[in-house]
């Protein structure tokens, strides 16, 4: 059954008219009218809205076999990572075109996100957070979701969203990776270790500069330089470090480029 005769079939099964769902939507009737017919398809952020309104999957939505649909997914998006960072606009293409194989799949539009400017995209990146916040029942996917979206309100000035934003998340002490690098053997344990240990670089790094930043506000400027100093040891302890190219396109201090400048900077005020 292809995507327009399933949308007719679940509309129908609810007993609802095209007028009822459009407004849902927020699209015209006749917009409805045609994917039902099969002359235009729903744009891809409108699926997981589609999909949570009938109460379905986007696999069902889709008929996705959804094994090979997850291994299929986890391939364009691990081809994807590898430009994250050194070419954002490959990276987008490659997620792009997963999402004419599977249309509103949660985890592509995830990482879509990621390759999305927070400051000249900022409607697209809000409305795609939103969707998958209301939509997904993935909780890895809606809370990074709230992460973006509070991080995309801070750097447009919408201050007033951020906490409430944030709030969405719970608090975790711990992350899957950690566990299945202390607790997992072999391959398994070695590849949670090696995410793990780049994000916890990135954070450890980010959080410093963070400090620093505060206690140069607050006058304390020579704690806030032992803080700035600690993070370019960080970044500098990993120029010896290797790239698993299975997983990163990069190491910490090859895409750190910016923190060092940054760094550098704040010492020399």
């Amino acid at each position: 059954m292809k995507l327009g005769e399933k949308i007719k079939f679940y509309r129908k099964q609810k007993n609802i008219s095209q007028e009822v769902f459009a407004n849902y939507l927020g699209v015209s009737f006749q917009a409805v009218s045609k994917w039902e017919c099969g002359s235009t398809m729903p744009d891809v952020t409108l699926i997981p809205a589609i999909a949570s309104f009938f109460g379905v999957s986007t696999d069902e939505l889709f008929d996705f076999n959804l094994f090979e649909m997850e291994k299929q997914v986890e391939e364009i998006c691990h081809e994807a990572y590898k430009y994250r960072f050194s070419d954002s606009a490959e990276s987008e293409r490659i997620l792009r075109k997963g999402l004419q194989r599977f249309p509103g799949n949660d985890i592509i539009l995830n990482n879509l996100l990621y390759t999305l400017d927070y400051q000249t995209r900022a409607d697209e990146v809000i409305t795609l957070c939103k969707t998958l916040i209301a939509s997904t029942k993935d909780d890895s996917v809606k809370y990074d979701a709230a992460r973006i979206l509070a991080s995309c309100y801070k750097e447009n000035g919408q201050n007033d969203l951020v906490k409430p934003t944030l709030e969405i998340i719970p608090e975790i002490y711990f992350s899957k990776l950690e566990l299945m690098a202390s607790l997992l053997d072999g391959d398994d344990s070695y590849e949670a270790a090696q995410k793990q240990k780049n994000i916890s670089a990135e954070d450890l790094i980010d959080m410093l500069i963070i400090a620093g930043k505060h206690l140069m506000q607050i006058g304390e400027t020579e704690k806030a330089n032992s803080q700035f100093r600690i993070a370019q040891k960080v970044i500098d302890a990993f120029a010896d470090d290797f790239v698993e190219e299975k997983w990163f396109g990069a190491t910490v201090y090859e895409y750190t480029e910016e923190q060092r400048k940054e760094i550098d900077q704040l010492l020399a005020e």
